[in-house]
């Protein structure tokens, strides 16, 4: 696994072979971030990397200036694998939780500039995930939510999708949720600053 850009890009790191996790593609990867790089500044953000599996898109956010990075993993070989990496990096500002995603997202508290989901594409509560997390406390005005899906699915009746990107078979849909509770006023407001 490597690291595709920022203050560790090109940094790479073996996978152990027990992982179970289907990482996001280098060259899905490498577009959703060209996207995200459009739409906001990394610098100073704080992101949330759900179903984090490798960390490849943790990693991804801090390597890129991000202030703070919370990785929620439930498989411990998964958990431990981003903890070695965090430990080789020397980087405080990755914070790694092993827990249960869903128990998470209902009872955090915090806000996040960046959200990032990608569970198992069969997992049984997949079609639940995207509105679970934008109905959270978790969203800021600001709030950027990207889901990581295969083309079965279509999110787009969901309050503040924004659009769906396809790389290959792999499919992202972002939301900026907030932007939904701004009047045209304070949208202006907001580009002008």
């Amino acid at each position: 696994m490597r690291i595709i850009r920022g203050k560790y890009g090109k940094r790479r790191f073996d996978v152990p072979r027990n992982i179970t996790a289907r990482p996001t593609t280098d060259f899905a990867r490498e577009n959703i971030f060209n996207v995200l790089e459009n739409l906001t500044d990394f610098e100073d953000k704080t992101a949330l990397d759900l179903f984090a599996g490798t960390g490849a898109i943790s990693l991804e956010f801090l390597s890129r200036g991000c202030r703070s990075v919370t990785a929620v993993e439930m498989a411990q070989t998964q958990a431990n694998f981003i903890r070695s990496v965090k430990e080789k990096l020397g980087d405080d500002n990755l914070r790694v939780i092993r827990g249960d995603v869903f128990r998470f997202v209902s009872s955090c508290r915090e806000g996040y500039d960046l959200i990032f989901a990608d569970p198992p594409y069969d997992h049984p509560r997949f079609a639940e995930i995207p509105g679970l997390i934008l109905g959270s406390r978790m969203i800021k005005s600001s709030t950027i939510v990207i889901i990581e899906h295969s083309a079965r699915h279509s999110f787009s009746s969901l309050p503040g999708f924004r659009e769906q990107r396809a790389y290959g078979s792999v499919n992202f849909s972002l939301f900026m949720p907030g932007r939904d509770h701004f009047t045209s006023e304070d949208d202006t407001q907001l580009k002008d600053n």
